[in-house]
């Protein structure tokens, strides 16, 4: 799916081709234009399923003529209604006004401490599905000296022996290296196992899998032995994070008799249907791919009486709305429904008062940013000298683990590239990247048989990546939100991080 820009057009303009995807008029670039405007537009087919496109654009501006028309930007999805799933997208690069990275409208200029972004990212791409501009971030925000100083440990109120689990659970506790719980389990393990609906609060990377995870797990297994058959269904962001609370999941079940299925695009999907009528008990997946199930008839939610939505804020940042509202829909009305976020926007808020009972609210965020992440800048005016001075903190000792982030598809690949010829052990995860790639490029990255992962922010939130020692912001992020997540996978488990962030002079 891709997005078709419309200008509002002077009478001088001229006729207007017909599109050969149809019969819907498109923009002919190059003729009938006011004097002193110039513009180029280009379109390449990428063949990826039969529906993707690679957009790109650059456009000059001059001086218009008094007597031009006003010119209005909009943006709709066209050629066709495909779903994708799991955050992906089709969009590999967005147009750029004036020949910068980023647009400038209005004459307005940038100051040497903020400067204006534009929202990246269309529907389910990543980004926010508004257009418009991003917040104005201080680039003084992205530098703060690690304190080094530690924190007092959370006391528990439990210890895991002492919450009512089985014997089999209990042992795969054990297993996975668990002793006392964190904060958000200690809090909610005991309310989740009460049947009450909870909104949880927390930073990312805090432990909150196995805080919907295990009492949920419990329950099921319960409810199985009495004879009573009924699902969980778990709702992820992205096909990343749904695949690791899928892993998650094994691991906890163990032994318990109850499956679980990852309902993810990019994966065969009739292995997944196998999977459902063979009968599984957690429906673990992202918004698209499991609504694509439903409206096959696949998934029969009249049997779910627990909802988990994991990531809530991103989801609806990457434009699942819509989606996520039809799959409450579909679940009784008398269900367990678990909201797990970073944040508590306005639209959050109203989620929650319409598909939560009487929530039992759960907060554990603690600051803005993790206090042992050292945060610093790195200031360049050309494109050559950047590339130069990533290669140098590259090559700098201790630089053991990079994470470096990027806005654009297309720019994730030019990097991996670039770094590669330059002898790096180098990995890159994208939207447009195929989802048995993408898990196959994380656990290389996890195991240490690549040093570098370049990736889009599919990898900012809720992944549980170890040793990571720096995360890199090539491209500046769009909002400070997507700054704190990013650096969120260094600097874990009380270990010393580096966040370093590209701005330029």
């Amino acid at each position: 799916m891709i997005n078709k820009r419309s200008f509002a057009r002077p009478a001088s303009a001229g006729a207007r081709p017909t599109s050969r995807f149809g019969a819907k008029p498109v923009r002919q670039f190059g003729g009938g234009k006011p004097a002193g405007h110039t513009s180029s537009f280009s379109r390449s087919a990428k063949p990826a399923g039969g529906s993707h496109f690679v957009v790109g654009a650059k456009k000059t501006f001059g001086a218009r003529p008094a007597s031009s028309a006003p010119r209005s930007f909009s943006s709709k999805p066209s050629f066709g209604s495909a779903r994708t799933s799991g955050g992906s997208s089709s969009h590999s690069a967005r147009p750029s006004f004036g020949g910068s990275a980023r647009p400038s409208f209005g004459g307005g200029k940038f100051n040497s401490g903020s400067r204006p972004f534009r929202k990246g990212g269309g529907h389910r791409s990543g980004g926010s599905k508004k257009r418009g501009f991003s917040e104005r971030i201080d680039y003084s925000r992205f530098v703060k000296k690690a304190q080094h100083v530690e924190e007092k440990p959370y006391v528990a109120k439990h210890t895991f022996a002492d919450f009512p689990f089985n014997e089999q659970l209990h042992k795969n506790i054990a297993k996975k290296g668990f002793a006392n719980p964190r904060p958000i389990q200690d809090q909610s393990i005991p309310t989740v196992m009460e049947g009450k609906d909870v909104f949880g609060m927390a930073n990312t990377g805090t432990g909150k899998t196995a805080a919907f995870l295990l009492p949920l797990i419990e329950n099921i297994s319960k409810k199985k032995k009495s004879g009573v058959k009924e699902t969980v269904l778990i709702m992820a962001p992205t096909r990343e994070l749904a695949m690791q609370i899928d892993a998650d999941f094994k691991d906890m079940a163990f032994g318990l008799g109850i499956f679980s299925v990852a309902c993810v695009g990019g994966l065969p999907i009739m292995r997944q249907i196998s999977e459902i009528r063979r009968g599984v008990s957690f429906i673990i997946g992202t918004p698209g791919r499991i609504r694509d199930l439903i409206d096959r008839k696949v998934v029969d939610l009249s049997a779910c009486h627990a909802v988990v939505l994991d990531e809530a804020d991103r989801m609806l940042d990457m434009g699942f709305k819509d989606d996520m509202t039809f799959i409450l829909a579909k679940a009784p009305k008398e269900r367990q429904t678990l909201f797990f976020s970073a944040t508590l926007s306005p639209e959050i808020k109203k989620l929650t008062t319409e598909f939560l009972k009487d929530p039992v609210f759960i907060s554990v965020v603690s600051g803005e940013t993790a206090k042992n992440i050292e945060q610093d800048v790195i200031r360049t005016k050309t494109k050559e000298e950047r590339l130069d001075r990533l290669h140098e903190v590259l090559k700098q000792e201790g630089t053991d683990k990079v994470l470096i982030f990027r806005e654009m598809k297309h720019s994730v690949d030019t990097l991996t590239k670039e770094l590669t010829h330059l002898g790096f052990k180098v990995g890159a995860i994208h939207g447009d990247k195929r989802s048995r790639e993408r898990i196959r490029t994380l656990d290389l990255f996890k195991k240490d048989f690549i040093t570098i992962l370049i990736a889009t922010d599919v990898a900012a939130r809720g992944l549980d990546i170890p040793d990571v020692t720096h995360v890199i912001n090539y491209d500046i992020p769009q909002t400070y939100d997507t700054y704190v997540h990013r650096i969120g996978r260094t600097g874990r488990a009380g270990k010393k991080g580096t966040a370093l962030t590209f701005v330029p002079f």
